[in-house]
């Protein structure tokens, strides 16, 4: 995720690189520009690094459902059988008319 944060910044210093090149632009526009750019990709990488974190806690938290949705699949399986034997039982009870 950071290289996109390298490459604005590439852009930037490419585009700034450029204006100086072209006797348009001051040194003083330029490293004007330059600090822009440079804010906007902190501004950027902050939002990525909140974004990946926001991420992993979603991640752990969702293997810990899987892992609690196994275990209670377990149990009802367990319960399956026992549920089985238990109808068996009252059908051979039932008295017949």
């Amino acid at each position: 995720m950071l290289s996109l944060g390298k490459t604005i910044a590439t852009v930037g210093l490419t585009i700034a690189g450029g204006l100086s090149l072209s006797g348009c632009a001051t040194t003083k526009y330029v490293d004007e520009q330059i600090a822009t750019v440079n804010t906007r990709i902190s501004a950027l990488e902050s939002k990525v690094q909140q974004v990946d974190s926001t991420a992993q806690g979603a991640n752990t938290t969702a293997q810990a459902a899987a892992a609690a949705a196994q275990s209670a699949n377990q149990r009802i399986d367990q319960l399956g059988g026992r549920v089985d034997a238990v109808e068996q039982q009252l059908v051979q009870r039932r008295p017949r008319n």
